[in-house]
């Protein structure tokens, strides 16, 4: 998995606080929840760029005034993009500890306890 820059690393966790799809025009009304300002044409390329790297994707349209917006969401929960990032840099368990001071919640713990778990089965791998 790429590397993301620490603005997409932004974009993303407005991503991962929100419900719903996002619109462009959205996520800059809303960056100002992850201490940043962002104008539209830089917004457009790190939507672009992270398009590219697969961590969102289009999930519609919806009409604002005379034009259409796309709408985006995140393909991968923050839990599985840490999880991911981490899974191949470091043994299970300074991954684990790695993971819970990252993550803000227990059922995020929970979740990438999971998709290691999952990952060690599927390698064949015993808990222990």
């Amino acid at each position: 998995m790429k590397n993301l820059t620490k603005s997409e690393l932004e974009v993303m966790e407005v991503f991962w606080n929100s419900e719903n799809e996002l619109t462009s025009s959205e996520l800059i009304a809303r960056s100002e929840e992850v201490g940043a300002h962002w104008q539209k044409s830089y917004v457009h390329l790190l939507i672009n760029s992270l398009l590219n790297k697969g961590m969102i994707e289009i999930v519609g349209f919806i009409k604002n005034a005379k034009n259409y917006s796309r709408t985006f969401k995140a393909k991968l929960s923050k839990a599985e993009y840490i999880t991911m990032r981490l899974g191949d840099e470091c043994g299970y368990k300074d991954c684990i500890r790695v993971i819970a001071s990252k993550l803000n919640s227990v059922p995020e713990l929970d979740e990438c306890i999971e998709i290691l778990n999952n990952c060690k089965k599927s390698r064949g791998v015993k808990n222990g």
